[in-house]
């Protein structure tokens, strides 16, 4: 099981699609005591994985205290992180306090491209001075790009050039209109290019040893098995099953992307939010709605409950752009 934290709302970019619309500290975000608290109540509920995100987690001063308690607690910890406030110095406190991999965002080869969807100009420099930072202090990286109509054309060029900077994964995200993203929901991906992205991902973990990930688009699954691929993973969309994300100022929720607050770790411990909110509950029965309640393979892939959410008002709908289900 895996756990987000957005450990801080404070941002030195304004990307165009972030979900937690972040730039300033909130004046509520949880303190270092109460941190210390969630990381011990998560590692209790028996989560294993533990990412540090934001906002930018880097901005938080008591980061490297916060991941020392995860590692303390026997938790994994990940970083979440643009990239770009990662010098030589911070890549080596960061693997001492005992973070795992660091996930830096780079969302084109293009660096113009990327620095306007980062609105800051040197944004993608420095994102890729941070991957180097990392390779040469020793801290395993990956890469996370955000995928949309105009980028899509180039997420294999972008493995590769991750395969040629040493890092260990490539994480694809399918963009959700969630937060500052709703303003640029004409991007997103509709079922055709989904799928074709999807096939075109499969196809290329082929070809590298890196790891490829889809995420928010757990139709992936139904393709692999289609394909006759054996991946790693169990399920496409863990929403309220095996995941789930605490805000800055402590609300959990099911994902991300599904800003639906079940529960506040500081009125309710996290493992009572985590075993008896009603939301969690239902999101465990998987009986979806629509065309995903019907689906042969809905209890792998479970269609993107944010994206149903989003289009339909009930996080149990149907996925709105799975091509499998409109040919059906």
């Amino acid at each position: 099981m895996l756990v987000s934290w957005n450990v801080t709302n404070s941002c030195n970019l304004y990307c165009k699609h972030c979900y937690r619309d972040a730039h300033r500290a909130a004046a509520n975000e949880l303190t270092t005591p109460e941190g210390i608290n969630l990381i011990n109540e998560i590692a209790h509920a028996g989560f294993r994985i533990m990412i540090f995100s934001g906002g930018e987690p880097l901005m938080r001063p008591d980061i490297y205290d916060l991941i020392s308690q995860a590692k303390k607690q026997g938790l994994r910890p990940v970083l979440g992180t643009n990239g770009t406030l990662i010098d030589g110095q911070t890549a080596q406190n960061l693997k001492k306090a005992g973070v795992q991999v660091a996930g830096i965002s780079l969302d084109s080869l293009n660096i113009a491209l990327h620095d306007d969807f980062r609105a800051v100009p040197g944004s993608w420099q420095a994102a890729v001075n941070g991957m180097r930072a990392c390779l040469k202090e020793g801290l395993s990286f990956q890469i996370h790009t955000t995928v949309m109509d105009w980028n899509s054309h180039e997420i294999e060029d972008i493995t590769d050039f991750a395969l040629k900077m040493g890092a260990v994964a490539h994480h694809i995200f399918f963009l959700v209109p969630i937060g500052r993203a709703v303003s640029i929901e004409e991007t997103t991906l509709r079922s055709t290019q989904y799928e074709d992205l999807l096939r075109r991902i499969l196809k290329k973990q082929q070809e590298v040893s890196l790891e490829l990930k889809p995420t928010c688009a757990p139709q992936f699954m139904r393709l692999a098995k289609q394909m006759g691929l054996n991946l790693r993973f169990q399920k496409g969309c863990l929403a309220g099953i095996s995941y789930c994300l605490v805000n800055p100022w402590g609300d959990v929720q099911p994902c991300a992307y599904l800003d639906l607050a079940v529960g506040n770790v500081l009125k309710t411990p996290f493992n009572l939010i985590w075993q008896d909110s009603p939301v969690l509950q239902r999101l465990r029965t998987q009986d979806y709605q629509g065309g995903c309640g019907k689906c042969a393979y809905r209890k792998i892939c479970g269609g993107c409950r944010a994206r149903a959410y989003f289009y339909h008002g009930d996080y149990m709908a149907e996925e709105p752009w799975c091509l499998y289900r409109s040919q059906r």
